[in-house]
């Protein structure tokens, strides 16, 4: 019997395009209140998996379960919020009517004083929720997708690149926020190149390179196998191409 309390499953996942194998015998569990983080190459299969976690793309074996159901059932959808890479919310809407038709999709109403204070969180203009997203930066953008994510109280949160577009004052309270959200019991999957921010705030890493899963564990465990401080340079080592490999 799967447990209900585990945010995500995968076992043994595979998926190919055509003749060309993308993901191979993909197993992986995310735990209650992790802050987990997927790093690999573009390319190396990262978008393929997020899309099958989320439904969009079927994989040829393998199961993939959220809160012991599979990923298709709307029940297992209901606990989770997305957030995606490219994030382009509709231009004719304005921040606050965004928020409240995001909310609405959980059956939650928005709160314009919460929505406020969370703005005011990532650094984000608390008065920008009363203009148009066409007046809206990449930034400001990005960081009402964030908003939007943070205030659906989510058991589950998804973020594909959530640190796109922001600067370092920003980056700095969102991982703050992310870890706060995590204390909570909730748990945060999210892809990053910015190996620097997932060292920091995650407790559990997977490396995915040509098609397998070639690490799954702590930021620390993968520094100490790789005798590296740097996780960017432990990864290099990882997929052969740091220093040691080259010398070799």
């Amino acid at each position: 019997m799967l447990d209900n309390k585990t945010p995500l499953l995968f076992d043994k996942i595979n998926k190919s395009f055509k003749k060309k194998r993308v993901l191979d015998d993909i197993s992986l569990k995310i735990n209650e209140g992790d802050v987990f983080g997927l790093i690999g190459l573009n390319g190396a299969g990262k978008t393929t998996m997020i899309k099958i976690m989320l439904g969009l793309l079927k994989q040829d074996s393998g199961n993939v379960n959220m809160f012991g159901q599979d990923v298709h059932s709307p029940e297992a959808r209901k606990n989770l919020s997305f957030l995606p890479e490219k994030f382009q919310p509709s231009a004719y809407l304005k921040g606050r009517e965004f928020l409240e038709l995001t909310l609405s999709y959980y059956s939650k109403k928005y709160n314009h004083n919460e929505g406020r204070e969370g703005a005011k969180m990532l650094h984000l203009d608390p008065d920008a929720l009363d203009l148009k997203i066409t007046k809206y930066s990449k930034g400001m953008t990005q960081k009402l997708g964030l908003l939007s994510a943070l205030l659906s109280h989510s058991p589950l949160l998804m973020l594909d690149e959530p640190m796109s577009g922001l600067d370092p004052r920003a980056r700095i309270q969102l991982k703050d926020s992310l870890t706060e959200y995590s204390s909570d019991k909730n748990t945060i999957f999210f892809s990053s190149h910015i190996l620097s921010d997932i060292d920091e705030i995650c407790n559990r890493i997977a490396i995915l390179h040509d098609t397998k899963m070639i690490f799954v564990g702590t930021p620390g465990d993968f520094k100490e196998k790789y005798k590296d401080k740097s996780l960017e340079r432990s990864f290099l080592k990882a997929i052969g191409e740091g220093k040691e490999n080259k010398a070799a």
